[in-house]
């Protein structure tokens, strides 16, 4: 689908700047608002989530007036030098100024934080961590709670320009936080003033399979959603998508993107769409990214390496550990041998984590279970390996 609408697209007219306007971009647009939920009807087309990071920074403080913005300790929102100071994993920050006017704040990550329990996250696998809370209440979140609003009283100015963050931390190793977490932020941030933005470029279209938009998982609505990665299936092109009122800050001087927005990117954008309706990709994410998840969770009884198995759909993160007692980062030389046995065996696997302690499994969203034995599989014989070398 996609690619015959690529081909067909190019045949005609593949590039024209959006001063120029053309039907295709007005098509898309609404194809893509009508998937989000009001007030999020307006949107702006770019070429990668750097871009639609930066963009998003760009309107939050034109808006509000303000400058400061909070992140997450451990996000990754590009590598620009604008969002540089929003990531806050070491191995992608470089010897230069950045990051005047963002702020990080604590992870509430509840496998490595100082708080967790057995059923804070969202998730089919849960840490095995002890809770003694209620079903309605979660002490780790309260706790987590309270850092927020100190970084809130400590570190920005009482009011700021917004809050960042990806429902699922993606290059972190899909570390999910407390279910109510993000809602009680929302509040806390309006409060100030702020905007709240969800960088939706891993965690967006339908890849965590019980919703289409990550934000939906923490039953928020935020003033400024992010897309990329598979926005395009593989096509570079990014969009930012927010508020009419938000929207009309950046109205008031000339503002374009050379490529954002071409005809080429819209045809492939709104083919994306319908080959996740049309295919069930949505459905299947939850389908087979449980299952995957479940059959990965097998592996923490029988390695002692495995610490944490998480995620949501087809975003998941496999911890590994050195031990369970210590939780100490299995050592980067370590992962490196797993990762280059699965690889060799036919299954291709990311690395993440502030440590790159994680492997990071994300696969296509057509993928069956059939695959999903066959990769999980592999990495149960990689990690054997693994431990006949460390014998």
């Amino acid at each position: 689908k996609v690619t015959m609408a690529t081909q067909k697209q190019l045949a005609r007219l593949w590039h024209t700047t959006n001063i120029y306007m053309h039907p295709s971009i007005q098509e898309y647009a609404e194809k893509l608002t009508s998937l989000l939920p009001d007030p999020l009807k307006v949107v702006y087309l770019t070429n990668s989530g750097s871009e639609a990071n930066d963009l998003a920074m760009f309107m939050a403080r034109l808006y509000t007036r303000n400058f400061d913005i909070i992140s997450f300790r451990g996000a990754y929102h590009g590598g620009s030098p604008y969002t540089l100071g929003l990531t806050s994993i070491g191995l992608y920050k470089h010897g230069v100024a950045n990051g005047f006017g963002c702020t990080t704040t604590m992870l509430p990550d509840v496998f490595r934080g100082p708080w967790g329990g057995s059923h804070c996250r969202d998730s089919p696998v849960q840490t095995f961590r002890k809770c003694s809370c209620s079903e309605d209440v979660c002490h780790a979140n309260d706790q987590y709670i309270k850092q927020f609003k100190d970084t809130l009283i400590t570190s920005v100015p009482k009011t700021i320009a917004g809050f960042i963050a990806e429902p699922i931390q993606g290059v972190n190793g899909a570390v999910q936080y407390p279910r109510s977490f993000l809602k009680e932020a929302y509040q806390l941030v309006r409060e100030r003033g702020g905007v709240c933005i969800s960088d939706e470029v891993q965690t967006g279209f339908g890849r965590t399979g019980s919703h289409f938009w990550g934000f939906q998982t923490h039953d928020v609505v935020p003033d400024i959603v992010t897309l990329a990665k598979g926005i395009g299936n593989g096509f570079p092109m990014a969009a930012v998508v927010t508020t009419k009122e938000i929207a009309s800050s950046l109205a008031q001087n000339l503002h374009f993107n050379t490529f954002g927005g071409s005809p080429l990117a819209c045809v492939v954008g709104a083919a994306v769409l319908d080959a996740i309706e049309e295919d069930g990709l949505q459905k299947n994410s939850e389908d087979v990214g449980t299952y995957m998840l479940q059959e990965l969770a097998k592996l923490r009884n029988k390695f002692e390496i495995v610490g944490d198995v998480r995620g949501k759909g087809l975003m998941i993160g496999v911890e590994m550990v050195t031990d369970k007692d210590s939780c100490h980062p299995l050592p980067a030389e370590e992962m490196g041998q797993i990762w280059e046995d699965c690889k060799d065996m036919g299954v291709l696997i990311g690395r993440g984590g502030l440590y790159n302690q994680t492997f990071r499994i994300k696969p296509p969203m057509c993928i069956t279970k059939k695959d999903a034995d066959f990769a999980v599989e592999v990495f149960h014989t990689a990690l054997q390996r693994h431990m006949e070398r460390a014998a």
